[in-house]
């Protein structure tokens, strides 16, 4: 994990918040610095048995979803199944303004490939200074798995089968979804799979405090990130931001946590934790000591985020049962 951190720091990308939201997707991902240990040490990723295509959304597929329709891209596992897969909707992260689903395909492989699910990662709006604002990603997020669920004969997935998961505030969007679904009658997903998920608005957290400038997500990242996403701060206590102390998380679908140490964001997951196990909501946590923030796609060389993997996919499995 060290060595994934100092390689992504020996990039000296500049700091965020003195970059243009265009500027700030140019720079370096924890992927970039996993595949840069890869090819210092002559090793290669590993690879995955899975299929990948792309498919773009109906234009304004829901009210409030994209006009110009939302990209998806697909992975399918090559091994043989019988009958229909089930389904993984996957949100990546980026708070909302950078990320994207090439630098989040580890992950993306490695759940579908583990799980034996077909898994669609949302290309969701990404915001700026002046577009995409909230909650257009969470309205992409949930016409995609309207659309998976719609669409489910024809995509050769099992309806009773479908998951959503995501990664920080690709896990909030993924918890989000499972709000709006319930609140639009949408049938629900069978399981969420929350990565250290954005589930809060509260910035002086005790996580907050330790890990205040820890790489690669820090405090003054996260107000960048919300400052371009939300309209105003009151954005921030909308119940799909603020999860632990606005949302009612009553008969959501069973969930899984996981969980990064140095990370700002530990301390909400466990919030929310403990808000959805009171809700009655079947939910398991599992935290990886000695972790940073983005650490689940880099299994190719962080051996605990390939247990991480394993834990989630099992997860998903079981419910898929």
């Amino acid at each position: 994990m060290w060595a994934v951190i100092e390689q992504f720091m020996a990039f000296n990308d500049p700091m965020l918040p003195t970059l243009s939201a265009r500027q700030a997707r140019m720079t370096h991902s924890v992927t970039d610095a996993v595949n840069a240990l890869l090819a210092k040490n002559d090793r290669s990723a590993p690879s995955a048995a899975v299929a990948v295509s792309q498919m773009v959304l109906p234009k304004a597929y829901t009210a409030a979803s994209a006009p110009d329709g939302v990209p998806v891209r697909v992975y399918t596992p090559t091994a043989a199944a019988t009958g229909a897969r089930p389904a993984i909707v996957y949100y990546h992260g980026g708070g909302w303004v950078i990320g994207s689903l090439a630098v989040y395909e580890p992950s993306a492989k490695a759940l579908a490939e583990r799980t034996g699910a077909v898994v669609f990662s949302v290309d969701y709006r990404l915001a700026s200074e002046t577009a995409n604002k909230f909650p257009a990603a969470h309205e992409d997020a949930y016409a995609a798995y309207k659309y998976v669920r719609d669409n489910a004969a024809t995509l050769n997935v099992n309806p009773a089968k479908i998951a959503v998961a995501g990664e920080s505030a690709g896990g909030n969007m993924a918890a989000a979804v499972c709000i709006l679904a319930r609140e639009r009658g949408l049938a629900l997903p069978v399981h969420e799979l929350l990565v250290y998920p954005v589930a809060d608005n509260n910035l002086n957290t005790a996580s907050y405090n330790t890990y205040a400038n820890a790489v690669p997500l820090n405090r003054p990242n996260i107000q960048y990130f919300t400052g371009l996403y939300f309209n105003t701060p009151a954005d921030g206590d909308n119940r799909l931001i603020s999860l632990v102390d606005v949302a009612d998380l009553k008969g959501l679908p069973p969930t899984t946590i996981i969980a990064a140490e140095i990370d700002p964001l530990q301390t909400e997951g466990q919030l929310l934790r403990d808000k959805l196990t009171a809700a009655g909501v079947t939910t398991t946590y599992q935290l990886y000591t000695g972790t940073t923030h983005e650490f689940f796609g880099t299994y190719a060389v962080v051996p605990l985020a390939n247990e991480a993997q394993d834990f989630a996919a099992s997860r998903l499995k079981m419910a898929f049962q």
